[in-house]
């Protein structure tokens, strides 16, 4: 597993934009977890050799933040918020929904492997509550009665 010579490039332009490496560590990340699907064990140490730090630094930011998956998610990964504002207009209730119609839990993919599901906290969209996130389209103001919908369109 290694980037191609082109994408070292990119990365090498990515850690030029700032003052040292530790602030690189987000942006190679996303580009790793863009190439590979999610953030495994091999991507971290890859990275760390990248970047000439300790294996921990990079771990310690995967697994802080939602944003990284540490184990690979289906083709479709769900988020859930139920943070405050979404929980007081239905989260809770939309995730208990998603996981009846999917038939799994949170932190678990369909055997499949067309859906995962993910309870998390705040998206930063408390204004338009409920929202969800399916791959990187945020969904706000849902309906728990569009459920049925947003899965037939992300399973075609």
């Amino acid at each position: 597993m290694e980037f191609t010579a082109e994408e070292l490039a990119e990365v090498e332009k990515i850690k030029a934009k700032y003052p040292n490496s530790d602030a690189a560590i987000m942006p190679l990340l996303w580009k790793a977890q863009k190439k590979w699907g999610w953030i495994s064990d091999d991507v971290i140490r890859y990275l760390a050799y990248l970047l000439q730090m300790p294996i921990a630094r990079i771990e310690g930011i995967a697994s802080f933040y939602t944003m990284y998956f540490k184990k690979q998610p289906g083709r479709h990964h769900i988020q859930v918020c139920t943070n405050v504002s979404c929980m007081l207009h239905g989260g809770e209730e939309m995730l208990a929904k998603f996981s009846d119609k999917l038939g799994i839990k949170s932190g678990e993919t369909t055997a499949d492997g067309a859906f995962s599901l993910e309870e998390v906290e705040c998206m930063g969209a408390c204004g338009y509550a409920p929202m969800i996130a399916v791959d990187e389209e945020y969904i706000e103001n849902l309906d728990i009665n569009k459920i049925d919908e947003i899965i037939e369109k992300y399973r075609s």
